[in-house]
């Protein structure tokens, strides 16, 4: 394979730029040639098609955000849409292509894989975490610790009011950002999507803690169950302490990645090369028990994520 494209998908998330220096970096080393597409699938479909070079990725690996900008691309799903993104791929002499993104992202590529017989190998870019496959995804790390910086400064103004503070994160219908902030800041309460919450059992546990001595309370909501502001008014009519709503919102989305998400993004995009650069295609690569592995984009895409009771279960038990 001596010409591959390189492209960003979906929401953006820290690591994606580190993702894309090794992609670039790695495909020198084997002499391939890089073209990178800006704006993803929209960029793809109109041909805003760049070279990239050594220094094109330069100064990059601690940026957020995407160098290449990515966009929402309903014309992906139509097979019009398609089409006019396999003839920009041949134009460009493309012959294998590396899509940076989440679930939707790798739906894109598996269709240019299924229809029109495109090698691909999808790279995990999403700060939900809501791939099966793979343990982490690129970005889910930085996100979590920018909500842990966010909920440890709340828990100082809460304190000295003795205030509830409800926290919203994102993670649409994932509660995992929910579920890592919620236990890494010490947070009394999590709700998240994949359990069902009960009022009166979260007014219990508030009446408890404030009864053993603490003079705050911090719930981490997930996005997928309602707003803060929603719950901020629910939880009001039942409890005479004052509640206060935060949402962090996009601001989970950028800046400097963490080492966590810098070291995935190294060995992600190295294997998403290595592969292609062995004609293999057809792929997804990710993390698991961690060692990096890659699996079958069709298998990796039908896969139903699953949620960790057991680590929801240690929230109950630790958070008194």
């Amino acid at each position: 394979m001596k010409r591959i494209g390189l492209l960003t998908s979906g929401g953006d998330a820290p690591g994606m730029n580190a993702a894309i220096r090794a992609v670039v970096r790695t495909a020198i080393y084997y002499g391939m040639e890089v073209r990178g597409i800006e704006r993803g699938y929209a960029g793809l479909i109109e041909d805003n098609v760049i070279p990239m070079e050594m220094r094109s990725v330069s100064d990059i690996v601690q940026r957020g955000g995407t160098k290449l900008r990515t966009a929402r691309c309903l014309e992906m799903m139509t097979k019009e849409g398609k089409a006019q993104a396999v003839k920009t791929l041949e134009k460009h002499g493309i012959e294998g292509l590396v899509v940076i993104g989440g679930d939707g992202s790798f739906r894109g590529a598996k269709s240019l894989t299924e229809e029109f017989g495109v090698p691909t190998i999808g790279i995990p870019g999403t700060i939900d975490n809501d791939l099966e496959y793979t343990d982490y995804t690129l970005g889910f790390d930085t996100a979590v610790n920018t909500c842990l910086d966010i909920i440890n400064k709340l828990r100082d103004t809460m304190t000295s009011h003795e205030r509830i503070s409800v926290v919203e994160v994102m993670g649409r219908h994932c509660g995992d950002i929910a579920l890592y902030s919620g236990i890494a800041s010490g947070a009394e309460i999590i709700v998240v999507p994949e359990v069902k919450f009960d009022m009166d059992d979260i007014v219990m546990r508030i009446n408890r803690s404030r009864a053993s001595g603490k003079h705050s309370n911090i719930i981490v909501i997930a996005e997928g169950v309602m707003s803060a502001e929603e719950f901020t008014k629910e939880l009001q009519k039942n409890t005479t302490h004052s509640v206060r709503p935060t949402c962090i919102g996009h601001v989970q989305r950028g800046g400097s990645p963490s080492m966590a998400d810098r070291m995935l993004a190294a060995q992600f995009g190295n294997k998403a090369v290595r592969l292609l650069n062995e004609g293999v295609g057809n792929r997804v690569v990710g993390i698991r028990d961690n060692k990096i592995i890659d699996m079958d984009i069709f298998e990796a895409v039908s896969m139903k994520k699953t949620f960790n009771h057991e680590l929801y279960e240690t929230l109950q038990m630790i958070s008194m």
